[in-house]
């Protein structure tokens, strides 16, 4: 351990799989926030915190199995002359579910514009806080799955892993909160963040299909969009602002 500590390279490893889990997690941060807004106002934090602790647990666990989880990505059978692994079978699965949830969502958004008090209460009482915190802790596997591969890439101690994990899930939990009440507050910023729900669903699908999209492009096109995102909100800030004091 006193090595690890004294070696810059270790230090490295661990700053930059820090921000590289960060940068990962947003996108399961934004999935729980979504979830957690159909709970009543008093359970949305707990719901948002759990399944943040629930993707921290599975990670780590992840991480003390890293013969499963390498085992993951061989070859189980072909289908069409195409080998399929563990690895590929929860990326599509996970996938699929983000595809059909995020579309899901959508429509549900659409409806409860159209009819808004009958959507949102029918919104409140069709889904309990167990139902929400089994649908987070499902997609945590996903996105824990691909993110300790992507650890194990990048460093090669098991401490420095878990210790970049565990920052980075704390500064996400941090943030949670911030995050969903920002979501929660910009239906337009909610439609951007289901529609990255489903740009992922599909990177997932392509992952698993043995497709690579680079991520960059994916967290590129992402944040473009958000950013044209905020200037939409700043101009629609400043209008509100001329119309009220006019």
């Amino acid at each position: 351990m006193m090595e690890l500590l004294t070696d810059p390279a270790a230090w490295i490893a661990f700053f930059t799989l820090a921000a590289l889990e960060i940068v990962l997690g947003i996108d399961n941060i934004v999935f729980i926030s979504i979830l957690a807004a159909k709970l009543p106002e008093h359970q949305r934090n707990k719901a948002r915190q759990i399944g943040l602790s629930v993707a921290l647990v599975t990670r780590v666990l992840l991480l003390l199995s890293l013969a499963w989880v390498m085992g993951a990505t061989k070859t189980l059978f072909e289908v069409l002359g195409m080998g399929v692994s563990w690895r590929d079978i929860i990326l599509v699965s996970g996938g699929l579910f983000l595809l059909a949830k995020s579309t899901l969502e959508i429509h549900s958004s659409f409806e409860a514009a159209g009819h808004h008090q009958q959507g949102s209460a029918s919104g409140k009482a069709g889904i309990s806080f167990m139902m929400v915190v089994v649908q987070i802790g499902l997609l945590d596997i996903v996105f824990s799955l691909d993110s300790v591969i992507t650890a194990v890439g990048l460093a090669d101690d098991i401490p420095v892993m878990v210790a970049a994990i565990v920052v980075a899930m704390i500064v996400m939990m941090l943030a949670a909160n911030s995050v969903g009440r920002f979501v929660e507050a910009h239906p337009t910023v909610k439609m951007l963040a289901l529609s990255f729900l489903i740009l992922i669903g599909v990177a997932l699908i392509a992952e698993g299909l043995e497709f690579h999209i680079p991520k960059g492009y994916i967290y590129f096109a992402m944040a473009f969009s958000l950013a044209v995102e905020m200037l939409n909100l700043r101009i629609r800030s400043l209008q509100g602002r001329r119309s009220g004091g006019g």
